[in-house]
């Protein structure tokens, strides 16, 4: 795997204040539906305006590695950092040697959760082909053994002969800890730093330390989407939040509330694929919280050719699900169909470049019972 990171502009919160804000006050007076592209420097701000629906964007993960490395992150960081660059080779083996779908992020450390002198590892993994969320092991190891210890990870991913046997006694009991992850990587993107560090500010002073211990909230690097700026990873479950605004934040932790006023911040849940995850929403909007439980895995039955690059305008789908509290499982067949596009922005930057994307939409679904399980 080659980690890229990109500048993409000015670096300079001086900047920001001096230049941008005073650009955002201007497009909130804009009664438009689509913002003109000189009066917009964020990304996120073009994608919403113009009503990019985030779903089916969160890409697709088995594995979960989470490294607590400390700020700054500059540009160069995965490239120079002692702990990360001894790493890099093994990453890359894993995931196009051996095709193993993990997804690496970094975190910073917490004033309160962390401790000095130690660095903590999260890696997350999905035990089984039907599953909620996935299963989680914590370890927190003096900063000199992060490396070893991530090295063993992925030796073992790779049934290679590994160490990891001798990190046990590291290991936290922290799997009913709920795990709101704020990308706020502002050298990656600007928008995640000057959108995502407000949401992360809030939710972590106004929900962690609401939770008696059963939510943390941290900062983390990039993980794709910064056009979807604020935008957050929920683990174990592995949804992906974006766009997300401050009234919406009672309903995404406490869960207090229809699902269905979560609809437009959702981008997908990482055990499915991008149709698959089309299809997801849909049935969780007709559900609703109760879906959360239900074991589930996807399968694309059937998709439109088109050339390399290109999106096709259908695919259709399937979802297998089991419901643990009653016992019945069964499938859904989803019909998933471009329904237009809209011009969004992937990267924030002083002169931007719009892109056409397609938008999609359910046009069929159908559900099956089967015997109980």
């Amino acid at each position: 795997m080659t980690i890229i990171i990109l500048v993409i502009c000015e670096k300079s919160w001086d900047w920001i204040k001096n230049y941008i804000e005073p650009q955002i006050v201007n497009m909130q007076t804009q009664q438009t539906n689509q913002l003109p592209l000189t009066d917009c420097r964020f990304c996120s701000l073009v994608s919403k305006a113009n009503g990019e629906d985030p779903i089916g964007t969160a890409g697709t993960c088995d594995h979960w590695l989470i490294m607590e490395i400390p700020q700054p992150w500059p540009q160069e960081l995965f490239q120079e950092n002692p702990t990360i660059k001894p790493l890099i080779g093994l990453f890359q083996e894993l995931t196009v040697k051996h095709g193993v779908k993990l997804r690496p992020m970094l975190i910073a450390p917490d004033r309160e959760y962390s401790h000095p002198g130690f660095a903590r590892v999260l890696y997350y993994y999905r035990q089984d082909m039907l599953f909620s969320q996935f299963e989680k092991q914590e370890f927190v190891v003096p900063e000199g053994e992060a490396t070893a210890l991530v090295t063993a990870i992925l030796k073992q991913l790779m049934q290679q002969p590994n160490d990891l046997s001798k990190f046990q006694h590291y290991q936290q009991q922290t799997s009913h800890i709920r795990e709101l992850m704020v990308c706020t990587h502002a050298q990656v993107d600007l928008a995640c730093g000057r959108f995502g560090t407000p949401l992360y500010r809030q939710l972590r002073k106004e929900y962690a330390s609401a939770s008696n211990g059963k939510l943390r909230v941290w900062q983390t690097t990039h993980f794709g989407g910064h056009q979807f700026a604020p935008t957050l990873v929920d683990l174990p479950q592995g949804c992906l939040w974006g766009h997300l605004e401050p009234e919406v934040l009672d309903l995404l932790v406490d869960r207090n509330g229809s699902a269905s006023g979560l609809r437009q911040f959702y981008r997908g849940w990482t055990g499915l694929t991008k149709f698959e995850q089309i299809a997801e929403r849909e049935i969780w909007m007709q559900l609703g919280w109760t879906w959360v439980d239900y074991l589930k895995a996807g399968k694309v039955l059937a998709m439109e050719e088109v050339a390399e690059g290109q999106e096709p305008d259908w695919a259709q789908v399937r979802i297998d699900f089991a419901d643990p509290h009653s016992g019945t499982n069964g499938i859904y067949e989803a019909r998933i169909e471009a329904c237009g596009e809209v011009m969004t922005a992937l990267n924030s930057a002083k002169e931007m470049e719009l892109e056409a994307i397609k938008q999609y939409r359910v046009s069929h679904l159908v559900k099956r019972m089967s015997e109980k399980f």
